[in-house]
């Protein structure tokens, strides 16, 4: 039976664009393509998202490497939650309907410690029973060990829980923890198979 329901953070709770935003703060289209091609990268999300030293410090050491951005950087780590533009469409609504229908509510999320400022600006996180971030526990989706975290700190069984999350790989991940998955695309995608897996568990 299926009691618990799991959630990453962007392109699922809410949305955000890292391109939007570097056009905003750098008008000049190669220089900003330049700063995209150094920060919107999976090695550079990786780094902030596993958090070994605190998210200044290695944006410090970034600007080291790479002094000719230094000033786009400093905007970047002062504006970084402006990344994050909206919630995603309906799912605020869902993620009610389906609290009141008794599931419980877990973020499981790969970002850095300046989650805590999205958190606080919009309402759909405080639907959440619990999260699990990977900037505090220094491991990241899709090592088994970001996992194991969520359960035993909640107190949930793998077998009793499905989580859903824009990229696959954190699929599989969560799939050879026993959990069943759900890439997202969206809420009305991601509420057709999730009844389906309700369905068939019973």
């Amino acid at each position: 039976m299926i009691k618990n329901l799991i959630f990453d953070f962007g392109k699922v709770l809410v949305d955000y664009d890292f391109l939007d935003f570097f056009a905003k703060i750098i008008p000049d289209k190669e220089r900003c393509s330049a700063f995209g091609a150094l920060l919107n990268t999976v090695h550079f999300a990786n780094i902030i998202d596993r958090e070994e030293r605190p998210f200044e410090e290695t944006m410090e050491d970034f600007i080291g490497h790479h002094k000719e951005f230094e000033k786009e950087i400093r905007v970047f780590m002062e504006h970084y939650p402006e990344i994050v533009k909206c919630e995603m469409p309906g799912m605020r609504d869902l993620l009610t309907r389906l609290k009141a229908e008794g599931f419980k509510l877990y973020g499981l999320t790969n970002w850095c410690s300046k989650v805590h400022l999205t958190m606080q600006q919009f309402e759909i996180f405080r639907l959440l029973d619990g999260q699990v971030i990977s900037s505090e526990e220094h491991v990241i989706k899709p090592e088994p060990e970001i996992y194991k975290i969520l359960f035993e700190r909640f107190g949930l069984k793998p077998e009793e829980c499905v989580f859903t999350d824009d990229r696959a790989e954190n699929i599989a991940g969560g799939r050879a923890m026993g959990m069943e998955g759900i890439v997202f695309e969206n809420a009305e995608q991601y509420e057709r198979e999730l009844r389906t897996i309700i369905a068939s568990a019973l």
